[in-house]
């Protein structure tokens, strides 16, 4: 059984304030100061890696850009440019870029175009 506190003491701190405005519920930081939906950009060497599979995917080749050094949203609008570029559909997953079908050559001039460091990897 949970004891009752007697008084705003026993509470351990503060309990309400309205001094920096309005807080974050996952860190607990004023909004402004949030660290939670600051995107980090991913470690790597900076090499965006382009392959095609079929391995795991029912026979349909894939072609996959990995290793891209942007943070997540900017990730999503390159995924969907590059989806355009292709006319195809595709997926971010976990930071890899997939696009449906064999487009290697063509992902590798576009991304080189965009300013990326990128190449061919896989057989």
């Amino acid at each position: 059984m949970v004891k009752k506190a007697s008084s705003f003491a026993a509470l351990g701190g503060l309990v309400y304030s309205t001094d920096s405005g309005r807080h974050c519920p996952e860190c607990r930081q004023p909004l402004d100061a949030c660290v939670c939906k600051q995107a980090a950009v991913p470690a790597g060497d900076g090499i965006a890696r382009v392959r095609r599979e079929t391995k795991g995917r029912g026979g349909k080749t894939v072609t996959t850009v990995s290793g891209v050094p942007l943070a997540e949203d900017a990730l999503k609008d390159l995924a969907s440019a590059l989806k355009r570029r292709c006319g195809t559909g595709g997926a971010l997953k976990d930071g890899v870029i997939e696009i449906q079908g064999d487009h290697v050559g063509l992902l590798l001039e576009e991304l080189a175009k965009r300013g990326f460091k990128a190449k061919k990897s896989g057989g």
